[in-house]
């Protein structure tokens, strides 16, 4: 779905909006005030129509926020490069997806398997796309896809999602100062290795974590498809 950016005739008329410009100004909306600010009645300002209006191309809040982050993904599927294939394409199109959804932070918990919506279905198919010219066996074709594209949605969401999902308002510099003051008093007989590394965790870049877990995987990947050496 291309970015629309636009506005609605005043007057509150269904057919003068379109599901594309609602989904598009509900990502402005999001990016502005987060999933707990976005309300039907402030997009319908937004527009300049009446909030029954809306309903004429999303059914309720939640779907018109699965269909806002389905947008990022499409939005970040258009700018990830096609020429590379194989495990640097795979690369670069996990790296593209994790910056699109950086972001937006309120869309990277709602992007989940198993994809049903249009990019979030594309995403599956070029990563499978991509897998197949790996040279991995074709049985094996489906769950490395699926676990590649866990990976992505999956850690980007939990990388990214705690900025949202525990308090809006709290930096992320301050949570993980707190998380880090919580781990140092833990008792290292019971933890021998969290109270070591509270200092990587307070100044821990989330995309260099993102890349490290994801080089881990494509090095398999590699391993696995390389003929074995005499």
């Amino acid at each position: 779905m291309a970015r629309t950016r636009g506005r609605a005739p005043a007057g509150g008329r269904a057919d003068a909006l379109s599901q594309e410009i609602v989904v598009g100004t509900a990502v402005e909306l999001l990016d502005e005030h987060g999933e707990r600010g976005l309300t039907f009645r402030l997009l319908a300002q937004r527009l300049n129509t009446g909030p029954g209006a809306l309903y004429w191309h999303v059914a309720n809040k939640d779907e018109l926020i699965a269909l806002a982050a389905d947008h990022v993904l499409g939005e970040a599927l258009a700018d990830a490069p096609r020429p590379e294939g194989g495990v640097a394409g795979l690369r670069a199109l996990a790296v593209t997806v994790f910056d699109a959804l950086d972001r937006h932070p309120w869309a990277a918990f709602r992007v989940t398997a198993p994809a049903t919506l249009e990019h979030t279905l594309s995403l599956l198919d070029r990563i499978g796309v991509l897998v197949t010219q790996t040279g991995l066996p074709a049985e094996r074709h489906f769950a490395v896809a699926t676990a590649i594209f866990n990976y992505i949605t999956g850690v980007s969401a939990q990388i990214i999602s705690p900025a949202v999902t525990v308090d809006p308002s709290v930096h992320r510099d301050v949570f993980l100062a707190e998380t880090a003051a919580h781990w140092s008093r833990l008792d290292p007989a019971a933890y021998p290795f969290l109270p070591h590394v509270t200092e990587a965790l307070r100044d821990h870049d989330d995309r260099d974590q993102f890349t490290t877990g994801l080089d881990l995987l494509l090095t398999g990947l590699t391993a696995t498809t390389r003929p074995p050496q005499r």
